[in-house]
């Protein structure tokens, strides 16, 4: 299915690829702090999430500090099973890397990148051909965004991103999503989940600093897929977005108007259209499942995409009961 996407041909169905990462903290019942730095905990949760969801693709490592990380961002944790924030030490100005003798090949082999390899490869060991393995890069303009953040829990603001952390940041994921490739991954995402109001230039120039990390998710025929987050403005920025080329799939997440009148999505064709369900519809506390289900299923068959993922990594207490649910009752062939 992935080998005829790359060219062009809409698969059968839609490939089921949900974000399921931090989740398995809960699974292994450890702290996420410990969870993400740990390939045996994480491979076993791996196996569980794939056996009781029987999805086409495991989430082997998705963490959007990982290249800020390398670029030597300090996590800062408050709870040790809630995401870190993000500081820098005061000998980093902001929107740049350490002045070391290193290149960023090197650095994007360093902390918690090689502990995403050690898990791909495993995982490749363990299922061999009868799943996908998909890992997460980030977008320039999000990692742009955190290079040039101004505190710790502050948030970031793509307006202030300059074209020099946007340009390291283009450089940063390109070796990191390499790594990744290398080790066995098939599913690169790469995750925007912020973007600016774009001028025509500014999605060109955008739409560029990603390809080179296309091309080459491309040329180890894995599937790249662009995942677009609610914070990415995609109603403001659809006609610039689309007047690009890209050799990837195009994610952008489905909600408020385009789950009832679908024909308002993406006009893409079939093999580079993407839908991303919202991570709230898995909550506890979300309105009817039945509900949500007849109006994924009333936008798949209209659009027909060639993938449904998940808007982002799935909380630690989202229900995957209903994320099953989902798949059996809207996605399974």
């Amino acid at each position: 299915m992935v080998d005829g996407i790359l060219q062009g041909i809409a698969p059968p169905r839609p490939l089921f690829l949900p974000i399921v990462f931090a989740h398995g903290a809960r699974i292994e019942n450890v702290p996420l702090r410990a969870f993400v730095a740990n390939p045996t905990k994480i491979s076993n949760s791996l196996r569980q999430i794939r056996a009781y969801l029987h999805p086409d693709g495991v989430s082997c490592y998705f963490d959007p500090y990982v290249e800020a990380e390398a670029l030597g961002g300090i996590l800062q944790w408050e709870a040790d099973d809630r995401p870190p924030m993000l500081r820098w030490p005061p000998n980093i100005a902001r929107g740049e890397w350490p002045k070391d003798s290193r290149t960023l090949e090197e650095l994007a082999k360093k902390g918690r990148v090689a502990i995403g390899v050690d898990v791909i490869r495993r995982m490749k060991s363990l299922l061999r051909d009868d799943c996908l393995l998909m890992a997460g890069v980030t977008g320039p303009y999000t990692l742009g965004a955190l290079l040039t953040q101004q505190s710790p829990g502050h948030a970031p603001h793509p307006e202030n991103v300059s074209d020099a952390a946007l340009d390291l940041a283009a450089a940063m994921i390109a070796p990191i999503a390499t790594a990744f490739l290398e080790a066995g991954a098939n599913v690169i995402f790469i995750r925007e989940d912020i973007l600016p109001a774009l001028s025509a230039e500014d999605a060109e120039n955008w739409a560029a600093r990603l390809g080179t990390t296309i091309n080459i998710i491309r040329f180890y025929q894995a599937l790249p897929v662009l995942l677009l987050s609610q914070a990415c403005s995609f109603a403001t920025n659809r006609d610039a977005i689309l007047q690009q080329h890209w050799d990837c799939v195009i994610c952008p997440v489905l909600e408020g108007a385009a789950l009832d009148r679908p024909g308002g999505f993406p006009e893409l064709e079939p093999a580079g259209l993407g839908i991303a369900l919202p991570t709230e519809a898995f909550d506890a506390s979300a309105s009817s499942s039945a509900d949500f289900d007849e109006s994924v299923r009333r936008v798949i068959s209209a659009l027909r995409p060639a993938v449904v993922t998940t808007a982002g990594d799935l909380p630690v207490a989202a229900g995957m009961e209903r994320l099953k649910r989902v798949w059996e009752n809207v996605l399974s062939p």
